[in-house]
């Protein structure tokens, strides 16, 4: 099977023939941005730094290596909770333009509308490969709001085939973590009917 790859800047009829549960990589440009970007954006109405209209952000708190005035080299980049961004990623796909959000978990009904309304994707990478997705990154090109610290800085990458990323949220609105709640809970509903009638002689 073909390696389907995005390149940015990303169009909207790019993401129309990919769906939850797809595997796919990014080529081009990628923005860390996670809490506080986030806030400074939606709740004190900051304009970000960096233009993510058509492009990528990744919810990570990277480890980075000064290599002098200006350089910087990324050591680790593992994802950090999508899900702590949830009550700002509707207004900040509205506001930004982006169109590729990648983070780990799940996350809700806001980013479900903001994907479904704005065409953007929310994408997990593997958790516990920070070092893996490090070596996808081929050069740090651009850092923003370094008062923040290391973790919450926007460190603008230049990444090749950057993934694995499942689609966890299509530009469908569909959410692969919420369909498969539906069906986990149903065999779990199923599994402690058997489950009790084998132990039902217990009091």
């Amino acid at each position: 099977m073909e390696k389907k790859v995005l390149t940015t800047p990303i169009q909207p009829e790019d993401l129309a023939d990919i769906n939850v549960g797809d595997v796919i990589y990014l080529t081009g440009y990628l923005t860390t941005c996670r809490d506080v970007a986030h806030r400074r954006v939606i709740e004190e109405g900051r304009k970000l730094p960096v233009d993510v209209k058509n492009g990528a952000i990744l919810h990570a708190g990277p480890i980075i290596r000064k290599r002098g005035e200006g350089k910087y080299e990324m050591v680790t980049v593992g994802p950090t909770t999508s899900m702590r961004m949830e009550k700002f990623e509707e207004a900040f796909i509205a506001e930004t333009g982006v169109r590729l959000i990648i983070g780990k978990g799940g996350m809700k009904d806001g980013t479900m509308r903001g994907c479904r309304d704005h065409k953007a994707l929310h994408c997990v990478f593997p958790a516990g490969c920070a070092v893996v997705a490090a070596t996808c990154v081929e050069e740090i090109v651009d850092a923003n709001w370094l008062d923040l610290g290391m973790p919450e800085t926007l460190w603008t990458c230049k990444v090749k085939e950057f993934g694995p990323l499942i689609v966890s949220i299509d530009s469908h609105g569909r959410n692969l973590f919420e369909e498969n709640k539906v069906i986990f809970n149903k065999r779990k509903e199923k599994a402690c009917e058997e489950i009790c009638k084998q132990v039902g002689f217990i009091k």
